[in-house]
């Protein structure tokens, strides 16, 4: 979930109470609608899939030029990927020049993991961005190779040179509203480009655990909360819901035909430093700054939209907590020897806050006012809010997030003015 930010205050999203069917009747008739969705879904998913084009060049198309290969080359890859104990992980991490990725690739090679990167750098945000953040990998030892996950030849050729152990998976193509302008990227590389590295892992050997990105529009429509992973996420509100819950299947498919470990992590609205511009917090930050007008929606009751916004440095414990408590995959040479674990996992922050209040905070860290304007939330897939039910997390990876949003927006505001460094801020730093 992106764009427009933020969740409820505590306790006045209540979850529904749960009323038995009245009879078996009504309960094959359900399962008789639910089926009826998944495969309609599941058809919708394989139209666009088999039918869509490749995609022209966009923000989101990659550099065709082949820019890997070769004896440096593999010696760089080599090096970044080497750990520092036989105890320690090897892990690639796609879309490591992204947010989340080069937090969770800086933090692994601290604690001594090797760690390869890969990432395209497409034109959907600043790729200057993205630049910055690979010279931060850099200089913390991290190679990121120039790639994508569409590209099967560079995938087979980095299992070939690295045994990995695990994968951790986060590049995509992100974003609720793009998708209605350009929905082909969406399904090459949220549902094309997993299948293509799902495909090179289980044809690995050893096999690597694979540790994937989610996300918590798979709840779509879904008025229960907090939101659950035993809810239902067969009514996804957009095309990215869509791609992100197809991916989910498609893991299972994998882990149940060819034995690959498989953990998926549907992340709740993750904000921070060296994050995505195309975030609410983010251009709030940015327009309050240079004295712009800010679009605030509200829902179409004139509810506040509110989000369960997660900081940055819990979620890469959590991604950490996922990678750690991986089983080993169990196939051999793409075919499977034994049931293999397969798991989805809630990583959110609990604390839905209105995005009206999200701004107040701003305000206050910019020593600047707003200029609002209230709005009804368009038709664009986005969802009035989320709020994560993390008790699993908790239970099996040890996830409790530590960070409020206050805190949380000080630090990314403090990142913010040191990066960008606008000429008309008068505040503390």
């Amino acid at each position: 979930m992106d764009n427009i930010g933020l969740p409820p205050t505590p306790g006045k999203l209540k979850p529904e109470k749960y009323h038995p069917p009245s009879s078996l009747h009504h309960h094959r008739f359900r399962l008789s609608k639910l089926t009826l969705f998944s495969t309609i879904f599941l058809a919708f998913i394989l139209f666009f899939f088999i039918l869509s084009p490749s995609p022209s060049p966009s923000p989101t198309s990659p550099n065709q030029t082949r820019s890997w290969g070769g004896s440096d080359w593999e010696k760089r890859v080599t090096k970044s990927a080497r750990r520092s104990s036989s105890s320690s992980l090897t892990v690639l991490v796609t879309g490591a020049a992204g947010f989340v990725g080069s937090h969770v690739s800086l933090a692994l090679k601290r604690r001594g993991d090797g760690v390869l990167g890969l990432d395209n750098f497409n034109r959907y945000y600043d790729p200057n961005l993205k630049r910055a953040r690979q010279k931060l990998l850099s200089r913390a030892g991290v190679f990121v190779v120039e790639g994508d996950i569409n590209d099967s030849p560079l995938l087979h050729k980095l299992f070939d040179v690295v045994p990995f152990t695990h994968v951790m998976h986060l590049a995509a193509q992100a974003g609720v509203r793009y998708a209605m302008n350009n929905p082909y990227s969406y399904v090459h590389s949220n549902i094309a480009g997993f299948v293509n590295l799902l495909e090179a892992a289980k044809s690995a050997n050893p096999q690597p655990a694979i540790v994937y990105a989610s996300s918590s529009s798979v709840y779509g429509l879904n008025s229960k909360v907090p939101f659950s992973e035993k809810d239902r996420t067969d009514q996804p509100a957009s095309l990215y819901a869509a791609t992100k819950k197809a991916g989910e299947a498609i893991a299972h498919t994998y882990n149940n035909i060819y034995g690959l470990s498989t953990t998926g992590l549907r992340f709740f609205t993750v904000y921070g430093p060296w994050g995505r511009p195309d975030m609410a917090y983010f251009f709030f930050t940015k327009d309050i700054l240079k004295g712009k007008q800010i679009t605030v929606f509200e829902a179409p009751d004139g509810g506040s939209v509110a989000r369960d916004f997660t900081y940055i440095d819990d979620i890469v414990k959590g991604c950490l907590g996922a990678l750690d408590t991986a089983k080993k995959s169990t196939g051999s040479g793409g075919k499977k020897k034994g049931p293999a674990q397969y798991r989805i996992f809630n990583l959110g922050n609990t604390s839905p806050v209105p995005v009206s209040e999200l701004v107040s905070i701003l305000e206050k860290l910019l020593k600047v006012k707003a200029k609002r304007k209230v709005m009804p939330m368009p038709r664009n897939g986005d969802v009035r809010f989320t709020h994560a039910n993390i008790s699993r997390a908790q239970g099996e990876l040890g996830y409790m997030p530590t960070t409020d949003l206050a805190t949380g927006l000080k630090k990314f505001v403090r990142w913010y003015i040191d990066f960008y460094s606008p000429s008309n801020y008068k505040g503390p730093w």
